[in-house]
């Protein structure tokens, strides 16, 4: 699918403040593709759509998680996870794609999960520090984005658990576990 189809496909999907950070999304995870040596243009395309089910009714995320063969805690854990694996079910039920690492990237730019491809590390870092988004330390992770994808990923979700922790909110697992194996990786 070409870059305008998919644009014009979530248009209608997000709020207009929403589709601008999908597209300095697009423009950051192309960027970090070009730099670590991933497919370009399924880096655009995952970025693209990571938001398709953003604003999704939380009835019908929740309808479609317990209705699919999704993790079923999920629906333990705050609604904003849900519109990762829901989009990428959605993306592929309603836009057509169906190339797994795109799918995937999608699936994942919200949790991580270990064992990360690198395609999934590059959405989830986008969507993180793309230039649209100002919080207290995502300066240092776009810093760190241009020396090593594993250390900027790690200082994210250090950042994450940490701002999930002080508001008093459980952090999902598979958020542990992706940290777990990136520190696991990065002593090996």
């Amino acid at each position: 699918m070409e870059r305008e189809e998919a644009l014009k496909i979530v248009k209608v999907q997000l709020t207009e403040h929403r589709y601008q950070h999908t597209l300095g999304v697009m423009e950051t995870a192309i960027s970090l593709a070009r730099l670590y040596g991933a497919d370009e243009k399924k880096a655009e395309l995952a970025a693209i759509f990571h938001d398709y089910a953003k604003f999704r009714p939380k009835e019908e995320m929740r309808e479609i998680i317990k209705s699919h063969s999704f993790p079923q805690d999920l629906l333990e854990y705050n609604a904003a996870l849900w519109h990762a694996p829901v989009g990428a079910y959605l993306v592929e039920k309603e836009a057509g794609i169906t190339d797994k690492e795109v799918l995937d990237a999608i699936r994942y730019h919200t949790s991580g999960r270990p064992g990360m491809t690198l395609l999934e590390k590059i959405i989830y870092l986008a969507d993180y520090i793309e230039p649209g988004r100002q919080f207290p330390g995502v300066d240092e992770v776009r810093e760190l984005a241009k020396e090593s994808l594993d250390r900027a990923l790690i200082k994210s979700v250090q950042n994450t658990i940490n701002f999930l922790m002080k508001k008093n909110q459980r952090v999902y697992p598979e958020t542990f576990h992706m940290y777990n194996d990136l520190i696991k990786k990065q002593e090996a």
